[in-house]
């Protein structure tokens, strides 16, 4: 076991699993950003690696040759000059109020000042700036070297003050304050590596640093968080193979399924695929294909401001925009589009030149089914009894039944409590609500099915049967079979080999919920 190289010293993948390491030899793209320019800017969802980039950039910056012993790095520097580091993280603590905020950034600098025996007057200790401005010239000066900073996290104060205006409005100006030394020391600084979740322009907090290399969506920076296939071959082999065996699966369909929950992440035009780091790792761990990223944190202002937007599950599997919509400012959340792509609930999946559009979709079936079950659980009301109903009817009919009809009234039942406030009366609102629940569930669900002779409103594939939906509003079921037969969809699933099952549904305008259904 121990025969195994991994990157950063260590021996056996359940140290990478256990640890805090970075998990692959990324050390080539750390020796270019180290030359490419001074101050770099680089936007990755939570949980996706920044801070154990960032972690690295801090061992090679501090001259720890034996770290890098045996990765790319190695060969690439030849000199290994040591350098002050000044590493400050501002994701360790919550800015929900002035009293937090000033705390935070006390503790931060006071470790700082410790290292170069810097005493502040109590006078000046909320002068962020100014104490941040003293410790780069005592590093250079105690030093000899220009020094470099590493600021992780940098817009968490904002993310948490985001309910708050005027909290907001105050911090965003301590934090000018606190970084404008960046700029004025520019002949003290070697290199600067800024992180965060939002993108650069958004917040203005460094103004002043026009200078700035923007990484976020450059091709060859697209894989420096998260994990490659390649890489999740190389250096997880060992953990895909104890899944693989615990599960009763080949090595191929381990990685596949793998593939099929946490990958499909692109962070740049030409990015390759990109599997989301915190999943795999905890998969590999548990051995199991469950939700790890999405549940670690909740989007439960994103899920509303969606309902605000009228916007649905519909909605954000196909999306095409501008990139000039990419820098609307989302300080007062106004568009949920920026902050999804931002957060990682949507990744680029296509690029159009000419009109200079993205095309964003989820990810990849972790975030796919966790989104809807967000959604479905703001149906809800958050009523964990209703929620929980309707998966116990799904998994007792159609799971191990396969029968729709005896399906049927429970969804019915989901409709007719549905809140008032939140229902759009009209057909496509019903469309999507069938779709986000079936996804939720973890079916295969395709909206809009296109046949030689038009289009199928939904179609679900279980192991047994098609289901072929033709929903109506304020119409009747009979037209609805009526359609499904007149345009022979069957046809479309004749090679399948499964049993195909037509349902025709009609939405009542008075009832706002099923009114009536057919099965055949």
């Amino acid at each position: 076991m121990a025969s195994k190289r991994y990157p950063l010293g260590i021996q056996t993948f359940s140290e990478i699993v256990k640890g805090n390491y970075f998990y692959a030899d990324k050390t080539a793209i750390v020796y270019q950003l180290a030359h490419y320019a001074k101050f770099h800017f680089l936007s990755r969802p939570r949980r996706f690696g920044k801070s154990l980039f960032v972690s690295t950039l801090k061992a090679y910056f501090e001259g720890k040759k034996e770290l890098f012993k045996g990765l790319a790095i190695e060969q690439m520097e030849k000199e290994w000059t040591a350098y002050p580091v000044i590493h400050l993280d501002l994701s360790c603590g919550k800015y929900y109020s002035l009293e937090n905020t000033y705390s935070i950034l006390n503790g931060i600098l006071e470790v700082e000042e410790k290292k170069y025996g810097l005493k502040v007057n109590p006078i000046d200790e909320k002068s962020f700036g100014g104490r941040l401005k003293n410790i780069l010239l005592a590093a250079t000066a105690q030093t000899g070297k220009q020094v470099v900073v590493l600021i992780d996290e940098y817009d968490a104060p904002m993310h948490d003050s985001v309910c708050d205006e005027e909290l907001q409005k105050t911090i965003r100006n301590i934090m000018r304050d606190f970084f404008s030394p960046l700029k004025q020391q520019e002949g003290n600084i070697r290199f600067v590596f800024i992180t965060g979740i939002s993108k650069f322009s958004q917040l203005s907090i460094f103004s002043e640093l026009n200078n700035l290399k923007i990484l976020t969506l450059k091709d060859e920076y697209s894989s420096c968080c998260g994990i490659t296939k390649s890489e999740l071959s190389q250096y997880f082999r060992e953990g895909i193979e104890e899944m693989a065996e615990h599960n009763g699966l080949t090595y191929e369909e381990t990685l596949e399924q793998l593939k099929l929950h946490y990958d499909g992440y692109h962070f740049s035009i030409n990015s390759e695929d990109i599997f989301n780091p915190y999943s795999i790792i905890n998969a590999l761990d548990d051995k199991e294909f469950n939700s790890y990223w999405f549940t670690s944190g909740t989007p439960t202002f994103l899920v509303e401001l969606l309902q605000q937007k009228n916007l649905d599950m519909l909605n954000l599997d196909d999306l095409w925009v501008n990139d000039d919509r990419f820098d609307t400012p989302t300080e007062k959340l106004t568009d949920p589009i920026p902050v999804l792509f931002q957060s990682g609930y949507l990744t680029i999946k296509g690029y159009e030149r000419r009109g200079k559009l993205y095309h964003l979709c989820f990810p990849n079936q972790e975030v796919r089914q966790g989104f809807s079950k967000s959604l479905v659980r703001y149906y809800t009301a958050q009523d964990m009894n209703r929620y929980d109903a309707i998966v116990y009817a799904y998994s007792k009919n159609l799971l191990i039944n396969d029968d729709m009809g005896a399906f049927m009234p429970h969804l019915k039942a989901f409709y007719d409590k549905f809140p008032y406030t939140i229902i759009n009366n009209n057909e496509r609102h019903y469309q999507a609500v069938i779709f986000t629940i079936f996804t939720m569930l973890g079916e295969d669900m395709k909206v809009e099915h296109t046949t030689s002779d038009g289009r199928i409103d939904l179609v679900l594939k279980t192991d047994k049967s098609i289901f072929i939906f033709e929903l109506k509003y304020k119409k009747s079921v009979d037209i609805a079979m009526a359609q499904i037969s007149d345009k022979d969809y069957a046809k479309a699933f004749a090679d399948d080999g499964r049993k195909v099952v037509k349902v025709g549904i009609n939405f009542s305008e008075n009832q706002r919920s099923i009114e009536d259904w057919v099965i055949e």
